[in-house]
């Protein structure tokens, strides 16, 4: 994405610390999503398409946080800054689903998940893999946002400073419409 990990004098501070703030939230996306799976494992739900639905969907949320430290660290490339940004969107989009399911109808997602454990048990595993699951929906709009305003710093750090003249609509001098049609000369 442009910041070099190494080079503190290269980018100004607040580039820097927007940067190592997006790696942290991944770091944490990491560790939310992988502990999301091993209590949605401790259910025990091997034999539930559900169950391995949503240990899927902390899978591809493992994925896209990786994804997002590669972009980080890359320079320049769109490819891993796309992957990481669909990623993001659709496992928030689906963690925040998940959550207000478990949250307003628990007994009928356990009923749907086919664990074997107590239910009062599975209740308070579900309501804490729900918890983390909120919190993964909150970071992953917060790492979208940085990793929007990461791209940004790129872009301007790019152009060497050209993002004034880029954002003038006066794309022409005036000289050069006076040879055009009248309706396009406004």
């Amino acid at each position: 994405m442009g910041i070099s990990m190494n080079s503190h004098s290269s980018s100004a501070p607040q580039h820097y610390h927007t940067h190592k703030v997006f790696l942290f939230c991944n770091y944490i996306l990491l560790g939310a999503a992988s502990s999301c799976i091993f209590l949605t494992l401790s259910l025990r739900l091997v034999p539930s398409l559900s169950g391995f639905f949503l240990i899927l969907l902390h899978v591809f949320t493992i994925a896209g946080a990786v994804s997002g430290c590669a972009a980080a660290a890359s320079a320049g490339t769109n490819r891993w800054y796309s992957a990481h940004m669909v990623a993001t969107v659709l496992t928030a989009i689906f963690q925040g689903s998940v959550s207000v399911l478990i949250f307003t109808r628990t007994g009928d997602f356990l009923g749907e998940l086919k664990s074997y454990v107590r239910e009062d048990d599975a209740s308070v595993i579900l309501k804490m893999a729900g918890g983390l699951s909120i919190l993964i929906f909150c970071l992953e709009w917060v790492v979208l946002t940085l990793a929007f305003f990461l791209k940004y710093y790129a872009y301007v750090e790019r152009d060497g400073g050209n993002a004034v003249a880029m954002r003038s609509a006066k794309v022409q001098q005036e000289e050069d419409l006076k040879d055009w049609p009248w309706p396009f000369q406004v």
